[in-house]
C-alpha cells in the first residue's frame, strides 16, 4: 500500500505497522476492477447536451471535472469542495508522484474556464467555482509557510514535521489525531516539499496543460 510506505520512508514505522494491523472491515483491493477507459480532455455528448472533462489529478491521478459550459455549472467532484480540501498524498509513493503540485496546477486550471456554479461532491452548492479556488489556493500559501516555520533549519523527516503542526480548522494538536488521520497529516507533509514554489495564489501563473488530509481538512 503505498501510504504505508510512505509512511515509512516518512519515519513513521511504527505507525505504519499499527495501520497495517488494524481490522479494515475484509477490504480486499483485488476486487475491484479498473474502468472500461480513462476519461481524457474530452467531451461527452448526452444527444443535445455536452460535457467538458476536464482532467485536475491531485486528490487522485484520474481525478477529473465535468463542465456544463451551457448552463454555467462545475460538477466538481473532490476537487473543489466548499469547506474542506481533499486528501493529498495516497500515491505519493509511485515514481515521480507529486501530488499536492498536481492538485495546486489542477486548482489553477478551473480559473482558465468561465467562472460557474460549483456543484461539489460534499457539502453545499456555491455560486463561484473561482471565488472557492482562491480561498483554497490562499490556504495552501499558508499552510506552505507554516510547513516551512516546522521544518526551520534543521532536517527532519516529515513525520516530525507533521507532529508540530495543527490539524484541521479546530487547530488540533497531532498527538489528538487518530491513527488513521495521523497517516493522513504525514502524507500530506511528505507531499508538501514536492511541490514547494513561488506563491500559488496568482492566477497568472500558467497551469500545466494536464491538468489536506481529512484530518487536514479547513
Amino acid at each position: 500500500m503505498g501510504s504505508l510506505r510512505t509512511l515509512r520512508a516518512a519515519g513513521a514505522g511504527d505507525l505504519a505497522d499499527r495501520i497495517e494491523a488494524m481490522d479494515h472491515g475484509g477490504y480486499d483491493p483485488s476486487v475491484w476492477e479498473a474502468p472500461d477507459r480513462w476519461l481524457g480532455a474530452e467531451t461527452l455528448r448526452f444527444g443535445e447536451r455536452g460535457l467538458r472533462v476536464v482532467p485536475t489529478p491531485g486528490h487522485t491521478k484520474g481525478h477529473v471535472v465535468f463542465l456544463d459550459e451551457e448552463r454555467g455549472l462545475v460538477f466538481s467532484g473532490d476537487h473543489v469542495l466548499p469547506h474542506i480540501t481533499p486528501s493529498i498524498g495516497f500515491e505519493l509513493a509511485e515514481p515521480g508522484g507529486r501530488p499536492l503540485a498536481d492538485y495546486l496546477d489542477s486548482l489553477r486550471l478551473m480559473t482558465r474556464y468561465a467562472d460557474a456554479r460549483l456543484l461539489p461532491a460534499h457539502g453545499p452548492v456555491a455560486d463561484s467555482t473561482h471565488t472557492r479556488v482562491d480561498e483554497l489556493l490562499t490556504h495552501h500559501d499558508e499552510r506552505l509557510a507554516r510547513s516551512l516555520a516546522a521544518l526551520g533549519e534543521n532536517t527532519l523527516d516529515a513525520h516530525a514535521v507533521a507532529r508540530r503542526l495543527a490539524w484541521t480548522r479546530r487547530a488540533v494538536p497531532f498527538a489528538e489525531l487518530s491513527a488513521f488521520n495521523q497517516m493522513l497529516a504525514i502524507n500530506e507533509t511528505a507531499a508538501t516539499p514536492v511541490a514547494s514554489r513561488p506563491p500559488t495564489s496568482s492566477r497568472s501563473s500558467a497551469p500545466r496543460a494536464t491538468g489536506e488530509p481529512s484530518a487536514a481538512r479547513r
